[in-house]
C-alpha cells in the first residue's frame, strides 16, 4: 500500500498547547472564581485560559519559528483538559466558542501556522447528550446501542451507576474503568456515522488535521481505515497523527495514519540526556517512562535512532511527531533532573532528527513540572519577568528552529552517526545535497571527537548557549556542550 502523507509535515515546527494553562483573555467572559493562575494546578481546577488568550499571543510563536499548533481538547468539557467531552460540535464556552476558534484559525492561517486539533473519538463524558438521554431513559433510550451498557440495563433490571462512588459493575463499559468516560460503541452504525461527521466538520471548518487519541482501545479494526477515508476525501493535506506510545509500523502503512506521536524517540533522547541525572522518582509516577526510560550512552542512542528510523517508511519517518514531553509527561526538564543545560541539548537533538518537533507550551522557557498535573502549569504572562535560564532557553529555541528551517539537511534526508562515546554522540544530516553534523556532549566532562573526512568543508552554526569548536576535523565540546555544522 503507498504511504502517502502531507508534504507540509515534514518542514513542520508544531507547538503543543493545553488551552487552559496558556493565555487568558478579557474577551472571554468568566462565569465565576477560578484557580490562580500562578499556583499550583490541581486535577480539578480551572486557571481560564482561552482560545482567544493564544489567538492574543501567536505573533510570539511566529518569533519563536513554530509553523503549526496541535492543542489538547477544545470541544465543550465539564474539566480542564476535555477529554470528557459533551458535544463535539460546540466549543466550550470558557474557551470562547466557536467565535473564538475561528478568529484563532483564520490568525493562525494568516501567520502562516497550521491548527491540528485533538480527536477523542473512543470515549465521551458522562454529560454527552446521548450518555445523558440514557441515564434518564435507562433501555427504552433510542441511544443504548451507542454504549456498552449491561444486560441489566438493556432489560430494565438495573440503572447505571455513573455517579455513585461504587466499584464496577456500573452498568457500562468505560474507558480504564474510569465511570466519568463512558466507551462508545463505535460499531454501530449511527455512532460511527456521527464520529465521522464531527471530523469532517471540523476540517471544512478549516483545521488542518486531527491527532487522534488512545487510537488503540477501539477495537474495532476497520474504524480507523473508514475514519482517514472521510478526512482524506475533505482535506487531502489533513495530518491524521495517532497517540500510539510504542513502534508500530502497521499503524502507519497507508491505511490509518500518516504519522505517530514518537515516545519511543523521546524515551532515547532523555535517557541519554539525562544519564545518571534522570530524576528516577519522577519518572516512576509515568507508566512508560518507568518502564522504558533509562540511562544510555551515546552508542544506544545511535542503535536507537537507527532502529526506529529503520522500521518506518522515509515518509513515515519524516511525518512523525517528535516530542520530549507533552500533557502525558512529567516536563522534560524536571525529568533531566531539573536542568535548563540539558533541557537545550534534548531540544537541539529532536530538532535536528528526521521527523516533526513538537514543542510543549513552556518547555521553550525552560518550564518544569512532575506528573499531572504539575506537568500543566500556567504560562507566563506576557509581562512576566522571566529568569535567566528561560530568557537563556527562549534564545536557544529560537535560534535551533531558525537553523532548522534554514538548512534542508537539518529537517530533511537521512541521518546517521559518525562517532559515539560514553556520554557524547555526533550525527550526520543529509539532504539534497547538502550536509550537517550535530554533535552533543551530555557528560560532566569535556569531549573530543574526531570527525574524520566527515568533518570537512564545514562551518560552525552559532547557536545562544552552545559552546563547541572545530579545530580541523575535531569537534571540542565543553560539558553539557552541543554544536551544529553545516556546509555551504
Amino acid at each position: 500500500m503507498t504511504v502517502d502523507v502531507p508534504g507540509w509535515v515534514r518542514d513542520a515546527v508544531f507547538y503543543q498547547v493545553f488551552p487552559d494553562r496558556f493565555a487568558a483573555s478579557g474577551r472571554v467572559p468568566k462565569p465565576g472564581a477560578l484557580e490562580p493562575w500562578d499556583a499550583p494546578p490541581t486535577h480539578d481546577g480551572f486557571k481560564g485560559g482561552d482560545l482567544l488568550g493564544l489567538a492574543e499571543r501567536l505573533d510570539e510563536l511566529v518569533d519563536l519559528g513554530v509553523n503549526a499548533l496541535y492543542l489538547n481538547p477544545v470541544f465543550a468539557a465539564a474539566s480542564n483538559h476535555r477529554y470528557n467531552t459533551y458535544d463535539y460540535l460546540a466549543v466550550d464556552p470558557l474557551l470562547g466558542g466557536e467565535a473564538a476558534l475561528r478568529e484563532l484559525v483564520d490568525g493562525a492561517h494568516d501567520r502562516g501556522l497550521r491548527v491540528v486539533l485533538d480527536g477523542v473519538f473512543n470515549h465521551v463524558g458522562r454529560g454527552f447528550w446521548a450518555f445523558h438521554h440514557v441515564l434518564e431513559s435507562g433501555g427504552a433510550s433510542p441511544y443504548r446501542d451507542w454504549f456498552h451498557l449491561d444486560a441489566d440495563v438493556l432489560a430494565g433490571r438495573s440503572p447505571l451507576n455513573a455517579y455513585r462512588p461504587t466499584p464496577p459493575p456500573r452498568g457500562y463499559r468505560s474507558w480504564w474503568d474510569v465511570p466519568s468516560l463512558p466507551k462508545l460503541r463505535v460499531e454501530h452504525p449511527p455512532v460511527r456515522d456521527h464520529l465521522f461527521a464531527v471530523a469532517e466538520h471540523w476540517l471544512r471548518f478549516g483545521i488542518d488535521g486531527w491527532r487522534l487519541d488512545v487510537p488503540e482501545d477501539i477495537e474495532d479494526p476497520t474504524f480507523w481505515q473508514e475514519f482517514r477515508r472521510r478526512a482524506k476525501a475533505v482535506n487531502p493535506d489533513a495530518y491524521l497523527v495517532g497517540e500510539v506510545w510504542d513502534v508500530a509500523p502497521e499503524w502507519v502503512a497507508g491505511d490509518r495514519f500518516d504519522a505517530l506521536m514518537n515516545y519511543p524517540l523521546a524515551i532515547a533522547i532523555l535517557g541519554f540526556v539525562g544519564g545518571v541525572a534522570l530524576d528516577t522518582g519522577v519518572t516512576a509516577r509515568q507508566a512508560n517512562y518507568a518502564r522504558s526510560l533509562v540511562a544510555l550512552d551515546g552508542a544506544s542512542l545511535a542503535a536507537s535512532i537507527e532502529r526506529l528510523f529503520a522500521v518506518y517508511a522515509p515518509a513515515v519517518t519524516a511525518a512523525q511527531l517528535n516530542l520530549i514531553g507533552s500533557h502525558d509527561t512529567p516536563r522534560a526538564r524536571t525529568v533531566l533532573g531539573g536542568s535548563a543545560e540539558r533541557l537545550r541539548l534534548a531540544t537541539l537533538l529532536q530538532l535536528a532528527l528526521p521527523g516533526a518537533p513538537s514543542i510543549y507550551y513552556g518547555d521553550e522557557v525552560a518550564m518544569e513540572g512532575a506528573a499531572d498535573p504539575d506537568n500543566r502549569r500556567g504560562y507566563p504572562a506576557r509581562d512576566a519577568i522571566l529568569p535567566a535560564d528561560a530568557v537563556a532557553t527562549r534564545a536557544f529555541v529560537r535560534a535551533a528552529v531558525d537553523a532548522r528551517r534554514s538548512h534542508v539537511a537539518l529537517r530533511r534526508g537521512d541521518v546517521r552517526a559518525l562517532a559515539t562515546g560514553p556520554r557524547w554522540i555526533a550525527l550526520e544530516r543529509s539532504a539534497e545535497g547538502r550536509r550537517a553534523v550535530v554533535a552533543v556532549n551530555a557528560g560532566e566532562a569535556p569531549a573530543a571527537i574526531d570527525l574524520g573526512a566527515a568533518g570537512g568543508r564545514l562551518r560552525l552554526l552559532a547557536l545562544p548557549g552552545m559552546d563547541g569548536s572545530l579545530e580541523a576535523t575535531t569537534v571540542r565540546l565543553p560539558p553539557l556542550g552541543g554544536i551544529v555544522l553545516v556546509d555551504g
